[in-house]
C-alpha cells in the first residue's frame, strides 16, 4: 500500500480529533489542505467529545466546512458499542479523558476503508508553509535514507537537536535517563517500513509538570519556547532505543492499532493521568523494533498553543504514575517476542519481519501479560500496571468482537 495514493471513492485518512472547546483548529486543517492542494476527500475527521458539549455546533461546522465526519459525545459512543456488538467492552475508553483517542482507533477498526489514522489536538494550528497531511502521508510512505539517533541511556530526546541550548526533555522522557550521550548516523528505510509519523511542535512544548515548574512557569505552559529553528533533520530512534511519541500531531497505518492502545488514565483508583499517548508510544516502538518498523519524527510541525491552566493541577494528574513511568519501558523491553526476529541484531531481516495487524496483535500480547502478571509491589501505585495488562488484554478481544461483527450502517 502507498499512502499517497488518492484514488479511491471515499476516505481512506480517519482524523481523530479529541476536544471539548477549540473544535474550531478543524478549519485551520482543512484550509491548509486545500491550500496545498491536498485531496480533502480524502479526509473523514471523527470528533470524539462529551455529553455536556456543543455537538450540533460541531456538525455544522463540519457541514460547513463540506467535509466527511461525524461527532460522537458519551451517549453516542454508548450507542456505537451496542450496534458493533461490543457493548461488554466499552470500558476500555475511559470517560472524560484525552484517552478517549482509542475510541477512534476502535472506528478506524471497524471500518477498513481507512488505511491511516491521525491524531490532531484541538490547542494546536498547522504551519502555513506546509503541507499538512501531505507531509504525514509523504513519510508514512518514506524510503531512503534517513537520520538515526541513539544515546547510551537507550533513550532519545525528540527535541535533541538544540538541547544545549534550551535543556528541554519532553513530557514522558524518564528522569533517570537525562544527560545522556547522543550519537547520529544514518540508515536506509524501505517502502512500508515507516507506520507513524510524528510532527513535533512549536510554542508551547509538551512538558511534564515538574518540568514546567523548574523552567519558571506556573500556567501549565513553559517560558522556553520552541520554534522552527530547534529543529534540524527528520529522523528516527535507532533499535532498542525508546521515545516519547505525542499524539497532538501524529499519523500512523491501520495496521498498529492493535499495538497503540491509549490506556485508561485519570478514572481509576490509583489516579494515574497523562500518560496515556506516552506508555502507548512506548509499546509502538517496542512493537516496531520486533517487526522491522519504524517511526517517523519531524515535519510536518505543528504550533502547540496550550491554554494557560495551574501547573499544580497537571503535577497532581502526574505524579500518581511519575515512578511507573522511569520503569514501563523496562517491563516491556524484556518481554520475549513471539514474533522471530534477527538474532540480537540492531536491523531484522525483511523476511523475519512480520508486517500486517495480527503481527502488532501478538507482540501487544506479550506486553500485555507482562504487565498483568508482573509483580510490581516495590514501585507507588505498581498495582496500575497490573490494571493496565489487563485493560490491554480487553482491548485486544475488543478487537477481535469488531473484527467479527458485520459492520453496521450509520443512519
Amino acid at each position: 500500500m502507498n499512502a499517497t495514493d488518492s484514488d479511491r471513492d471515499g476516505p481512506d485518512v480517519c482524523v481523530i480529533v479529541p476536544t471539548i472547546r477549540e473544535y474550531d483548529c478543524v478549519r485551520a486543517y482543512v484550509e491548509n489542505a486545500r491550500e496545498h492542494g491536498f485531496d480533502v476527500s480524502r479526509l473523514h475527521f471523527l470528533l470524539v467529545t462529551e455529553d455536556f458539549c456543543d455537538v450540533s455546533e460541531m456538525r455544522a461546522m463540519l457541514d460547513d466546512l463540506g467535509v466527511s465526519g461525524e461527532v460522537f459525545d458519551g451517549g453516542r459512543r454508548e450507542e456505537w458499542y451496542e450496534a458493533n456488538g461490543v457493548a461488554e467492552y466499552g470500558h476500555v475508553v475511559p470517560a472524560a479523558s484525552h484517552a478517549e483517542t482509542s475510541f477512534g482507533l476502535l472506528y478506524m477498526w471497524a471500518d477498513d476503508s481507512f488505511d491511516c489514522g491521525l491524531f490532531i489536538d484541538d490547542d494546536t494550528l498547522p504551519h502555513d508553509g506546509a503541507d499538512y497531511f501531505g507531509r504525514h502521508m509523504e513519510n508514512l510512505a518514506f524510503e531512503g535514507s534517513v537520520e538515526r539517533v541513539s544515546s547510551d541511556e537507550d533513550w532519545v530526546n525528540v527535541l535533541y537537536d538544540n538541547a544545549d541550548e534550551h535543556g528541554l526533555y519532553p513530557r514522558g522522557y524518564p528522569y533517570a535517563a537525562m544527560d545522556e550521550t547522543v550519537e547520529t548516523d544514518s540508515v536506509d528505510i524501505e517502502s512500508g517500513e515507516v507506520v507513524a509519523s510524528q510532527g513535533l511542535w512549536t510554542n508551547v512544548p509538551d512538558l511534564d509538570a515538574v518540568r514546567i515548574l523548574m523552567d519558571g512557569d506556573l500556567e501549565g505552559q513553559a517560558q522556553t519556547r520552541t520554534s522552527a529553528d530547534d529543529f534540524g533533520d527528520d529522523f528516527v530512534a535507532a533499535r532498542g532505543n525508546y521515545l516519547t511519541v505525542c499524539s497532538m500531531n501524529l499519523a500512523f497505518r491501520r495496521e498498529v492499532i492493535p499495538a497503540f492502545y491509549q490506556l485508561p488514565m485519570d478514572d481509576n483508583e490509583w489516579d494515574v493521568g497523562r500518560f496515556d499517548d506516552i506508555w502507548s508510544g512506548l509499546f509502538l516502538k517496542r512493537a516496531c523494533d520486533v517487526l522491522g518498523k519504524r517511526i517517523y519524527n519531524g515535519d510536518p510541525l505543528c504550533e502547540h498553543n496550550k491554554a494557560p491552566r495551574s501547573t499544580f493541577d497537571d503535577l497532581a494528574n502526574e505524579v500518581a504514575g511519575l515512578e511507573l513511568n522511569e520503569h514501563v519501558w523496562e517491563v516491556i523491553d524484556s518481554v520475549e517476542s513471539p514474533v522471530p526476529r534477527a538474532a540480537q541484531t540492531a536491523e531484522p531481516s525483511e523476511d523475519e519481519a512480520g508486517d500486517d495487524a495480527d503481527s502488532f496483535a501478538a507482540v501487544f500480547d506479550g506486553m500485555a501479560d507482562a504487565l498483568a502478571e508482573g509483580d510490581f509491589e516495590e514501585w507507588n501505585n505498581g498495582a496500575f500496571l497490573n490494571y493496565c495488562g489487563e485493560y490491554m488484554r480487553d482491548w485486544l478481544d475488543c478487537l477481535d468482537a469488531i473484527r467479527r461483527t458485520p459492520a453496521v450502517a450509520d443512519d
